[in-house]
């Protein structure tokens, strides 16, 4: 019996839900998943430009175990590109480093401080707010 996986922190969800090539009549063509850990690889090792070592201790993980997700991100963005089809974005094995939230009116992505006495949108104070589930 496999060992239960640990979760990977994620320190912010994607900004968005996903993207579809622009051009392409491929719309029967199934969509990517990227997990939500595998979009936190992406960003630590290619846009913040962190070394494995770094990232896998932020994230929560064996440097082993980050250079898997990392790897697995890059295929399926570069699946993505060669075969135009959509990506989206999904929860997978994660946790948020805070409780997030997200607003179906406006899709901002947001935090509510334990201070505040409101459950509102932060951009556009809707009360339309659902939980991302930690």
């Amino acid at each position: 019996m496999p060992r239960q996986r640990r979760l990977r922190k994620v320190v912010a969800p994607p900004k968005f839900r996903g993207f579809k090539p622009y051009g392409t009549s491929n719309s029967s063509a199934t969509a990517i998943e990227l997990l939500y850990e595998e979009y936190e690889a992406l960003k630590l090792a290619d846009y913040d430009m962190m070394n494995h070592k770094e990232a896998s201790e932020l994230m929560n993980v064996s440097r082993a175990t980050f250079a898997r997700i990392y790897e697995s991100a890059r295929r399926k963005m570069a699946q993505a590109l060669v075969e135009t089809r959509e990506i989206k974005t999904v929860y997978g094995n994660a946790e948020m480093d805070e409780s997030w939230h997200l607003c179906n009116d406006c899709h901002a992505r947001f935090t509510i401080p334990p201070s505040a006495n409101s459950q509102n949108c932060a951009l556009c104070s809707s009360t339309n707010i659902e939980s991302i589930k930690k």
